[in-house]
């Protein structure tokens, strides 16, 4: 059970005990929060000591998971809060590049909603990289934030019981590629052969946390 573990000075920033092997960092609300994170998990990803065991960032929080025989809760929290999201600004980002067939059953109802035509939203989405900020809903799913503010559409108002592996999609300022068919409510505008969970490859999920990704329109 997660609890106040201390008191920090930067603003939008709590720390809370989650068990003894980790802690909870929450971060500020709405689209700030998720850019707060993906910096906060970038520059910690630079300066983890060893006995910090893994980083798992969220929409507005960021799990960190330590070994207590090793480190000190208290030593976890200083470093947390000492640490600066620009701290190694300049370190080279993994980027990957999808080739994407802009053919989705939603793609002229995204073209409406954003009033940009489907052609429109094919160059909006291909026209600036993307980042994945977090994983989740499906082994291999990344929500890819940082594309074009315009491409903010709502989910489906009914979802769909398949969507079928490969589908690109946009929902609530979000991108993200379906790994795996599966149900799902996000505006579908394109697909891509590209895999992206494969238990054989090192590391098995294409999309992580800090790697951006850039789409790329063919016939």
């Amino acid at each position: 059970m997660a609890g106040q573990l201390r008191p920090d000075p930067r603003p939008g920033l709590r720390l809370l005990a989650a068990g003894d092997t980790a802690i909870l960092v929450e971060l500020g609300e709405g689209d700030a929060g998720a850019a707060d994170v993906l910096g906060l998990h970038a520059a910690l990803a630079r300066t983890r000591p060893r006995a910090v065991l893994d980083l798992v960032p969220a929409e507005r929080t960021l799990l960190v998971r330590f070994d207590r025989r090793s480190i000190a809760a208290a030593d976890v929290a200083r470093w947390i809060s000492e640490t600066s999201p620009h701290t190694g600004s300049g370190t080279a980002v993994d980027e990957v590049v999808l080739d994407v067939r802009y053919d989705g059953a939603d793609l002229d109802d995204v073209g409406r909603l954003t009033g940009l035509g489907s052609d429109g939203v094919v160059e909006a989405h291909t026209g600036r990289p993307w980042t994945v900020a977090f994983t989740g809903f499906a082994p291999g799913f990344g929500y890819l934030v940082n594309g074009d503010p315009r491409l903010r559409v709502p989910r489906r108002d009914s979802p769909r019981v398949r969507v079928p592996a490969g589908s690109v999609a946009l929902a609530a300022g979000y991108s993200g590629v379906y790994p795996r068919p599966s149900p799902g409510g996000w505006q579908l505008i394109g697909a891509t052969d590209a895999v992206l969970w494969d238990v054989t490859a090192d590391p098995p999920a294409l999309l992580r946390p800090g790697v951006r990704v850039r789409f790329r329109s063919v016939g």
